[in-house]
């Protein structure tokens, strides 16, 4: 998007010269279905074509207004020279006719006064309709977003997402309230100011016409040879970007490992390819409107000679030759500006794209017409023959069979990628099953509403979030109309609450965007204090205490098992001494519960979780480790 952005911007100042030669295009991003895309951008404004016409409409008679201007003064300067010519002759009653230019003044005025006043209602106007159309589409990619699956999220960078929200949707905007109404005027203008050149002399309007492809081939020659140098220029920008935020996000692990004179050094070596590129880019762009005003200059001598002829024959008035090197300036202005819309046009089409590709996304399976509600959980849960992949060619989790209890704390234990967090996911229904049943009090997840399904569970991650806002609106989060007595509560219970009080503002406490004015481990503890004051019929707790020191996991240990209490509980660790006292241990590998049982029958078992527990407890025993690997 910024060599995108830098495209317009470069390829705008190209276009505002007096000359008539055409702009420099610089390459811009371009959509693959040009036709297909700006239908269906042009079916957001169908809504609004009465409003598109007021429009046009002021948009034409703003432009009309300021085309006849020139020709009207020019027959101001008409007078006045015959008025001077007659005194100078000694002809009598000779004089200025002051009346006359005085009415010619007072029309003059008018006509500007009319065109900035269309101009402004049209302004006024394209800005409600472009906004509206935004905001229609905003609101449309904000509910889409919503009833995207989460492998959706899983399988692209935030930042893509983010760019499409919001770059590609203020590329629209902004196209939409300028570039529009821009190109409506500059089209208008072109085709008034040739009719009034036509008008004045055809012969006159034939040579400026005439030198509009010497203004071309100058520019392709030119363009040719700059273009390959504003693509490395923005392909060297991105990689010092990119080179940029990578250094300073991870500044203190280049520090502690030394690496600042190959950061430093590989920072030098991009910068200078964007140096290169940049100066000769700008230098070999910059060449064209010196040959343009060269090129501007042999018109105007020969407007100037060849309307003097004319003149001096009685052809055409004086003013009239005034009034068409006024029209041979405004000429070449809305070519260029028609250029330059049609590269930004280009760009915004590309943009929506991407919206539309967003928008076409396959979405979450549509719930059921009679979903139910389950109004007073308990939270018995059932996993029947379950199969689930990610993808078609590896199967991850075949013929998965569980049976949990309500009031059950269930440990998922395993090593890296057996499939604990997936397990979770099925549950939560962000991921629907290959095949067999997931039941919760008797009632298939399929079958439940979403939202209500959701409701039953309270999540602490091992990955925190927070948003930006007061560590009492954080904890709040976990159930809405929460009183002030019950967020204490809750962060009392969670062992967060001695904490929160150290902090200047206590509960006041504005936590940034990252939250990084707080240690990881508090963090940890305020979304503990969130899950407790939710009070869900489910909880899952995904590594809830990796992050917290010793001393200070004990005493979590000990909320959750008063927090555990009447509650079926899914507890995901790798550290196994957090999970001694589950009601049922389902061990995972692969994808398999291969082991289930409580940790004494497990130990005894001397299987798989026996080797994974005493490999944290006698790390030394390398014949243990390699068992596990």
């Amino acid at each position: 998007m910024n060599g995108q952005r830098a495209s317009q911007r470069i390829s705008g100042r190209q276009g505002r010269g007096q000359g008539f030669g055409p702009p420099m295009v610089i390459p811009v991003q371009k959509a693959k279905d040009f036709k297909g895309t700006i239908k269906r951008l042009m079916g957001y404004l169908r809504s609004r074509r009465y409003q598109l016409l007021v429009v046009f409409l002021t948009a034409l008679l703003s432009t009309i207004f300021s085309i006849v201007s020139p020709k009207i003064m020019g027959m101001a300067i008409t007078r006045l020279f015959e008025n001077v010519m007659a005194k100078y002759k000694g002809l009598p009653g000779a004089g200025i006719d002051f009346n006359y230019i005085l009415h010619i003044l007072l029309i003059l005025g008018g006509l500007y006064i009319f065109s900035s006043s269309f101009s402004f209602l049209q302004h006024y106007i394209m800005a409600g309709v472009a906004q509206k159309v935004v905001y229609d589409l905003r609101k449309e990619v904000h509910q889409k977003l919503s009833r995207l699956p989460l492998k959706f999220f899983d399988s692209r960078a935030y930042g893509e997402i983010l760019s499409r929200v919001i770059n590609d949707i203020d590329n629209i905007s902004s196209t939409m309230q300028h570039s529009l109404t821009q190109l409506i005027t500059s089209i208008v203008t072109l085709l008034g100011v040739i009719v009034m050149m036509l008008s004045i002399s055809p012969l006159m309007t034939l040579m400026l016409i005439l030198i509009l492809p010497l203004s071309f081939i100058i520019t392709r020659i030119i363009t040719a040879r700059s273009q390959n140098y504003f693509l490395g220029q923005q392909k060297a920008l991105g990689e010092l970007n990119g080179h940029v935020e990578e250094m300073y996000s991870g500044h203190l692990v280049i520090k502690a490992f030394g690496h600042e004179d190959r950061s430093i050094a590989k920072f030098d070596d991009i910068n200078e390819k964007l140096y290169q590129s940049g100066w000769r880019a700008l230098f070999i762009s910059g060449i064209i409107m010196p040959l343009m005003n060269f090129i501007n200059n042999i018109g105007y001598v020969l407007v100037c000679v060849v309307g003097g002829v004319l003149v001096t024959r009685r052809a055409i008035q004086i003013g009239d030759v005034q009034a068409f090197i006024t029209y041979a300036r405004q000429f070449s202005q809305p070519i260029n500006q028609a250029a330059n819309i049609a590269n930004i046009i280009q760009s915004t089409i590309a943009s929506a794209e991407r919206v539309f590709e967003l928008l076409d996304e396959q979405e979450e399976v549509p719930e059921d017409p009679a979903a139910k509600i389950i109004l007073s959980p308990k939270g018995e849960i059932t996993f029947e023959n379950v199969k689930f992949s990610y993808n078609k060619e590896s199967k991850l989790i075949e013929n998965m069979n569980i049976d949990v209890k309500q009031g059950q704390t269930i440990a998922i234990v395993g090593p890296t990628g057996a499939g604990k967090t997936t397990l979770v996911n099925l549950l939560m229904r962000f991921y629907e099953i290959d095949g067999g049943t997931i039941t919760i009090d008797g009632v298939s997840i399929s079958k439940l509403k979403r939202g209500n399904l959701r409701s039953l569970f309270g999540m602490v991650l091992q990955d925190t979030w927070l948003f930006s806002g007061t560590i009492r609106d954080n904890i709040a989060y976990g159930r809405e109309g929460s009183t002030e007595e019950e967020i204490i509560k809750a962060a009392k219970a969670a062992y967060a609450d001695y904490f929160i009080r150290t902090l200047p503002n206590g509960y006041d406490t504005i936590l940034n965007e990252e939250a990084s004015n707080i240690s990881q481990g508090q963090k940890q503890l305020l979304t503990i204090a969130r899950a407790i004051l939710a009070d869900p019929a489910i909880l899952i707790l995904d590594e809830a205490t990796s992050s917290v020191d010793t001393r200070t996991e004990v005493c979590i240990q000990k909320a959750m098992n008063e927090l555990r209490k009447g509650r079926t509980s899914f507890v995901i660790a790798h550290r196994l001494s957090t999970v001694r006292d589950a009601d049922l241990i389902l061990v995972m590998n692969h994808g398999q519960v291969i082991e289930k049982g409580s940790h004494n029958e497990l130990l005894a078992k001397g299987g798989f979780y026996a080797d994974l527990y005493n490999s944290q407890f006698t790390a030394g025993d390398i014949r243990t480790l390699d068992k596990i690997c």
